[in-house]
């Protein structure tokens, strides 16, 4: 079964092997493969050979594990790719893709921002915000978490019930406002406690922060966007050109 005198690691080899059970589903989706000291003996190595391979599979998304129970076959992840060229909505991200998009409302309410907010929105800061928090969903997928700030007089009659759509169709269709650009920053992070339990994610896991600022056709800002993206079901993609 394994080649121990490969240039192949051994663990790769147990990974490969692993997979293609999968695969032939000898072990299907939902059930459990055998404990590490059965690979042990069926394999002939050491249990810490084993934990290596089984790791591996269970960061790519083939396995994942429960606590006091076990390891299982997991069932294939939605990642979702995004150029980052065009300004979009979360909503309509997912609709052209096929993907049916959600939200679950965490927090809504109108706040006096803090200094940051306001410099980015060009407001005071005795100017109310909406400070609006969301789990963003592809079907039914907890995809990312974005926390968003507009200024009230901008949608004085904002609603939660409103949100459950898309923002940026509601301030172009009932504002008649036109959005033209946004100026985005991303970098790598890992998921804070709270963060983590709302995106389904061990503490700690690997994300994706972007801040966005929005504007308007004037060239006035409208909205920030803090947001944390899960970095094992999404990937932004950029072009380039030779210039």
């Amino acid at each position: 079964m394994l080649d121990k005198e490969s240039p192949v690691p051994v663990y790769i080899q147990i990974q490969e092997e692993l997979k293609r059970w999968i695969e032939e589903e000898k072990y299907s989706v939902g059930t459990a493969i055998p404990p590490e000291w059965e690979l042990t003996e069926l394999f002939g190595v050491s249990r810490m050979t084993v934990r290596h391979a089984v790791t591996k599979l269970v960061n790519d998304g083939l396995l994942q594990r429960e606590k006091g129970r076990g390891t299982f076959v997991a069932a294939p992840k939605l990642k979702v790719e995004q150029p980052l060229t065009g300004l979009t909505g979360f909503t309509e991200d997912m609709q052209a893709r096929g993907l049916t998009p959600s939200s679950r409302l965490v927090g809504f309410g109108s706040v006096f921002p803090e200094l940051e907010i306001a410099q980015e929105l060009h407001i005071k800061t005795d100017e109310k915000v909406f400070q609006v928090e969301r789990v963003r969903y592809a079907d039914g997928i907890p995809m990312a978490i974005e926390r968003s700030y507009l200024p009230v007089k901008l949608l004085p009659g904002l609603t939660e019930d409103q949100l459950q759509h898309s923002l940026y169709s509601l301030i172009e269709q009932e504002s008649g406002l036109s959005i033209d650009r946004a100026v985005q920053r991303m970098e790598a992070a890992l998921a804070k406690k709270e963060d983590a339990k709302l995106l389904q994610i061990e503490s700690a896991a690997a994300v994706l922060k972007i801040e966005r600022v929005s504007f308007l056709s004037d060239d006035k800002p409208f909205e920030v966007v803090r947001s944390i993206y899960r970095a094992d079901r999404y990937t932004f993609t950029v072009g380039m050109h030779r210039t």
